[in-house]
């Protein structure tokens, strides 16, 4: 009960700041915070001023809480997001998605930038996820719950919601942006995979890899949130290529399809209920 208490307060003390009461929320990964910038009248709150929130140290992620209006939409969004590599817990990693369903949030976007493990893609591309595989060996919502958070064991079988997807897929056919779809497996990091690690990856079924968005996406549905994934591929995972893998290149990469993607989202979000 703790945690809801904690839930709360930061509910709260976000709601004494500002009026508007989201039903969208939105995590931008590593160089697609500009999206953020999109937003009119914004109201941004640090990370470090919000109650119980914690602070990423990646690069690319600029820690505040933006609140305001998208295509007439009142949504929230989170610029930059926490990692489970950085030490953090999965309940430290996924409490802004508690808090944002406190807000009222009904509808979570969530982005990341990733490597490309199906060789028929390429960096730059967008991908739909589709469906994803845990590869961390962790969960979070191991320990006890709550169930005024959410029931006990929820259903995964379709944690990104077809009626987004449909949506996504509509939007990028209307603005002819390339979307690929595809499975996206959670890598723990910080270390990027192994080239056998990467075989293994596309054996099981993966079409990319990162190291976030699972843990966000299960408690989101955990709260009967409707969820849509997309992934900027910035580089072919580890072994596809003879290169060495970079931070830089992330966000270099992420940087040059920030157009794209930030045309994609708008898109989506006036087209949601």
């Amino acid at each position: 009960m703790q945690r809801l208490q904690e839930i709360l307060e930061t509910r709260d003390f976000i709601m004494s700041k500002t009026d508007n009461q989201p039903k969208i929320g939105m995590i931008l990964g590593s160089g697609l915070g500009s999206l953020a910038n999109e937003i009119e009248n914004p109201f941004k709150i640090p990370y470090s001023e919000i109650p119980h929130f914690a602070k990423s140290e990646a690069i690319g992620h600029a820690n505040e809480l933006v609140i305001g209006q998208l295509k007439g939409k009142t949504v929230v969004a989170m610029k930059g997001r926490f990692h489970y590599y950085e030490g953090y817990t999965l309940d430290e990693v996924t409490f802004p998605v508690r808090v944002m369903k406190a807000l009222g949030v009904e509808q979570l976007i969530i982005t990341n930038a990733c490597g490309a493990v199906n060789t028929d893609f390429n960096p730059g591309d967008l991908m739909l996820i589709t469906d994803h595989i845990n590869l961390v060996g962790t969960n979070p919502l191991i320990g006890p719950n709550n169930d005024e958070l959410g029931t006990r064991f929820p259903d995964l079988s379709q944690t990104y919601h077809p009626d987004l997807r449909n949506i996504a897929s509509k939007v990028a056919k209307e603005k002819n942006i390339s979307l690929q779809q595809g499975v996206y497996a959670w890598w723990s990091g910080p270390a990027y995979e192994t080239p056998a690690e990467i075989r293994m990856i596309r054996t099981l079924g993966a079409d990319a890899v990162g190291m976030s968005t699972v843990p966000e996406a299960i408690v989101a549905v955990h709260g009967k949130m409707k969820v849509l994934g997309i992934s900027c591929l910035t580089n072919m995972a580890c072994g596809i290529l003879d290169q060495p893998l970079s931070h830089d290149e992330v966000i270099e990469v992420a940087s040059k399809v920030r157009t794209q993607f930030v045309g994609l989202v708008k898109g989506i979000v006036e087209e949601m209920e």
